[in-house]
């Protein structure tokens, strides 16, 4: 552990920046543009909004526009909140390498905490879903400056390192023998994604173990829709947490988090007295 975040450290001096615009859009101030990360893939970003920071971490097969089609996304900007979106590596418009290295070692964390210290953002929120939660999960064991987080659409079985779901999921993509997903592969096909990325990042998805999420102190939402049995137990999730809580949404996996519901929820606990 101690040598991992030596590096971790060692590669968080190696970025830059390209040039970004700004804009204003409804009275609400924005700004995108690249981070060139540590192994030089460009990253996209955009921040909306100038208030506390919140991370919107996406899933699996979208991209960072998945949550501007949320009612959270609407809470967080009438709220005040500076909402901070991305791209995460190999999906949307930032870089999609086809090489094994830059899907390894935490690569998505690397890059996500590279661009809050860009952004010179010293403490925020931080919301994940379906895999977002996945490396949400790696940031609460990386990065100091998180204060809250919510895992959302997510239960224990990522903490498996041989979780079968993800490793169906890399074989489906690679090879298409999955009979179960060839639906998930025409649709990344048809939708012109890239599928050998896409791969890749099932391939190198990061597990927590659950001895690792069990010492981390920051308070933590566990949230899935009533009718999400995708990705294990979130109760159990949420117990492992020394300060964790659960909810139930209505909804499926693929729309609870754009449910009404959810984002009450949300907010209620980012708005929730320190303790």
């Amino acid at each position: 552990m101690k040598n991992n975040f030596k590096y971790l450290l060692q590669v968080l001096i190696v970025c830059t920046a390209v040039h970004t615009f700004s804009f204003a859009q409804d009275g609400i101030v924005a700004d995108s543009g690249y981070l060139v990360s540590f192994d030089s893939t460009k990253i996209y970003y955009e921040t909306h909004g100038n208030g506390f920071p919140v991370l919107l971490v996406h899933g699996f097969i979208v991209n960072s526009t998945s949550w501007k089609h949320t009612a959270l996304y609407d809470s967080l900007l009438a709220a005040g909140n500076k909402v901070i979106l991305i791209d995460l590596r190999g999906n949307g418009k930032s870089g999609k390498p086809h090489y094994d290295e830059a899907y390894q070692y935490d690569a998505e964390t690397k890059d996500i905490m590279l661009l809050m210290k860009y952004l010179g953002i010293n403490k925020y929120d931080v919301i994940g879903y379906s895999r977002g939660s996945i490396i949400t999960a790696r940031l609460l064991v990386w990065d100091k400056r998180i204060r809250r987080a919510v895992l959302g659409g997510m239960g224990t079985d990522f903490t498996n390192p041989n979780w079968p779901r993800r490793i169906m999921f890399y074989q489906a993509l690679t090879y298409d023998t999955v009979a179960a997903l060839h639906s998930m592969v025409q649709n990344v096909q048809q939708s012109g994604l890239d599928q050998k990325a896409l791969a890749l990042l099932q391939k190198y998805q990061p597990s927590t173990s659950k001895e690792a999420l069990a010492r981390i102190k920051n308070r933590v939402l566990v949230i899935h829709g009533d009718s999400d049995i995708d990705n294990g137990n979130a109760q159990e999730l949420a117990s492992i947490f020394p300060n964790g809580e659960i909810a139930v949404t209505p909804g499926d996996h693929n729309h609870a988090a754009a449910t009404p519901e959810f984002a009450v929820v949300v907010m209620g606990f980012l708005k929730k007295p320190d303790e």
